[in-house]
């Protein structure tokens, strides 16, 4: 998948998306950690996932698999085999990841704080996935896509689609973990809008 006007002949090698795909879902799993210590949720489709888990009494990294399933046709179809592969992939190691750290992690941090670390981590996690070719699915393949196709900042889009999230979740959950929850999927999208450009860099995968 081509995310530049003008890509050079450089490509990342194999071990170098090994890593990047790595260091982006632990990097995703611990904000998400963050978030559960604190009782905070984030937008998209892990938020939804994390959401559904208190009712259903659900892993969420089950729920989160399963729920990303529809959008891998979408990302086949627009975005290519490669591209889906690594999607999928990076989705199954951050599910994982998201169930297993609790087993070696205990974390107590306020909401203030697990948002503001929830953000930076996630959103430096998901930056080295998109530039790997890889997303984690949901709303980030939508996304992508757009920045791809119109031109439209990925961070921004996603960002949009978590306005109506946490919009409708007013009515479900407590005004201020609303709010802190926000602060936490602004700073995440807002860190991808500023850095991931088509115009600055130049690896691809």
């Amino acid at each position: 998948m081509l995310l530049l006007e003008n890509p050079p002949p450089d490509r990342h090698t194999l071990w170098e998306d090994v890593h990047g795909i790595l260091v982006g879902t632990t990097l995703v799993a611990l904000g998400i950690q963050f978030l559960r210590a604190s009782g905070l949720f984030t937008g998209q489709i892990a938020g939804l996932a994390l959401v559904l888990g208190e009712p259903t009494g659900l892993r969420f990294g089950l729920l989160f698999f399963l729920l990303n399933a529809p959008f891998y046709i979408l990302a086949v179809k627009q975005l290519g085999w490669r591209f889906t592969i690594k999607s999928f992939i990076s989705v199954a190691l951050m599910s994982s990841m998201v169930d297993l750290l609790p087993l070696g992690l205990n974390v107590e941090v306020s909401p203030p704080l697990a948002a503001a670390l929830f953000g930076v981590c996630a959103g430096i996690g998901l930056l080295s996935l998109f530039r790997h070719g890889a997303t984690l699915g949901g709303v980030g393949i939508v996304a992508l896509w757009l920045q791809d196709t119109r031109g439209i900042k990925a961070g921004w889009t996603q960002l949009a689609f978590d306005l109506l999230v946490f919009a409708s979740s007013f009515l479900f959950f407590a005004p201020m973990q609303v709010l802190w929850s926000l602060m936490g999927a602004i700073i995440l999208n807002a860190l991808i809008a500023i850095n991931h450009r088509r115009d600055r860099y130049i690896a691809r995968s």
